[in-house]
């Protein structure tokens, strides 16, 4: 019988591929690209009061970007109204902006519900960044001083569609190429040359789905690399060197809020829409392609759009009614606790950091036996909030060099947690 060798998307491909410091957070979700930091020496317990506030910067512009930490510099998306998204450059030290460069416009701002904003993380790379606007503007930028060194527009270039809320994405580096959605019936999704954007190919997905949300992972089956992307129709997996469409999951993609990112690892797929079902499906080699075979689809897994993790062998995230703790395999759920609501989770040193959409910070012990709280507290100096009233506080947490960093609309603020 042949071996298949199946590795999930967390595992070493993003560490080799990207030119960062071990306790950097150089894009989407980590260096792994599946929320878990690779920090140890972090405080195992917070104060009454939380950990030390190092500094908050309060005029950040606004948006719901997640910031990428690499050495000393913080690089997140931002706008200042309408007209002006932008990418920039904050000191680790103390919050202030080193540059700023325009990428654009904020796209769709008639969406409905009206959240018309900066969404996108930047993802480093070596001297350079790749940062994608909400209204498809995507450039390859110098992170020493911020000059643009290409430009391509998901509209234009490949006659993208994104969804009701305009791109979300954030661009992977995997070796010399960098691969985003555009969505559409022309190229759902592209692989460009990262040196020069120039278009190694175009997938269009059967049916050619909407962009969606979510942010493409890698994925290996066997001999086959794919991209696997949670487009607004569902799950899909396309060939990494040739684009070639090899399979498709709808069992969750059946609603418009298809935002989590996929999470990959041993060969299964985790997805889910806000608020609808989880799902996992196999990855298996069947000859020249894959197959993707439905393990569970059950209501009750994670399901908010601050996404889910696995940690050896248990999936951790949030749903409405609070946190969950679900064996991986099987979705037998092993735990839910109501003390911590819907929210974005990252993993540190075996700790669980929630940012809950309500604007409070949990720590907590990542153990499948019980709901283990370390620490809660809320940022200080809260923005106050000038859309609808259903806006929340959606930006994920961040691990990095010894800090912790949490997001809200015009502020961030950082934490230390290095345990010294």
């Amino acid at each position: 019988m042949r071996k298949q060798r199946l590795l999930g998307c967390g595992a070493y491909i993003f560490l080799l591929s990207l030119s960062a410091y071990p306790a950097d957070w150089p894009q989407w979700r980590g260096p792994g690209r599946n929320g878990v930091s690779l920090e140890t020496g972090l405080l195992k317990e917070w104060p009454k009061q939380g950990p030390r506030l190092a500094w908050q910067a309060k005029d950040i512009g606004d948006g719901y970007s997640t910031p990428s930490v690499v050495g000393n510099r913080i690089y997140v998306l931002s706008n200042r109204g309408l007209d002006n998204e932008f990418v920039q450059a904050l000191s680790a030290r103390d919050g202030t902006q080193i540059w700023a460069t325009k990428l654009g416009k904020v796209g769709n701002p008639n969406q409905s519900p009206r959240f018309p904003t900066a969404r996108s993380t930047p993802t480093t790379d070596g001297d350079v960044l790749y940062a994608l606007g909400s209204d498809g503007d995507l450039a390859c930028v110098e992170t020493a001083g911020g000059r643009i060194r290409w430009r391509r527009s998901l509209r234009e270039d490949f006659g993208g569609h994104p969804g009701a809320w305009a791109y979300s994405e954030s661009p992977l580096v995997d070796g010399d190429v960098l691969v985003v959605t555009p969505g559409g019936p022309q190229a759902t999704i592209v692989a460009l040359n990262k040196k020069t954007g120039e278009t190694i190919w175009k997938s269009a997905v059967p049916g050619g789905d909407d962009a969606a949300y979510a942010s493409v992972v890698i994925v290996e089956t066997g001999v086959r690399k794919q991209y696997v992307q949670f487009l607004a129709r569902g799950l899909v997996g396309v060939d990494a060197k040739t684009g070639q469409f090899l399979w498709r999951y709808d069992g969750t993609g059946k609603g418009i809020i298809n935002v989590p990112s996929p999470v990959a690892r041993d060969g299964y797929v985790y997805s889910s829409q806000d608020r609808g079902p989880g799902g996992l499906v196999r990855l298996a080699a069947a000859g020249q392609g894959v197959t993707a075979e439905q393990v569970y689809l059950q209501r009750g897994l994670p399901n908010r759009i601050g996404g889910s993790l696995v940690l050896s062998g248990t999936l951790y995230g949030t749903v409405a009614e609070g946190l969950i703790a679900a064996d991986w395999v099987t979705g037998k759920v092993l735990w839910q606790d109501a003390g911590v609501g819907p929210g974005a989770v990252l993993a540190a040193e075996n700790r669980l950091y929630i940012h809950s959409e309500e604007g409070e910070v949990i720590l907590l012990e990542a153990t499948p036996q019980a709901y283990q709280e370390k620490g809660r507290f809320m940022p200080p100096d809260r923005p106050k909030r000038t859309r609808i009233a259903s806006e929340k506080a959606w930006a994920y947490p961040v691990v990095a060099n010894g800090h912790l960093y949490i997001r809200e609309l015009e502020s961030l603020w950082s934490y230390d947690i290095s345990g010294r």
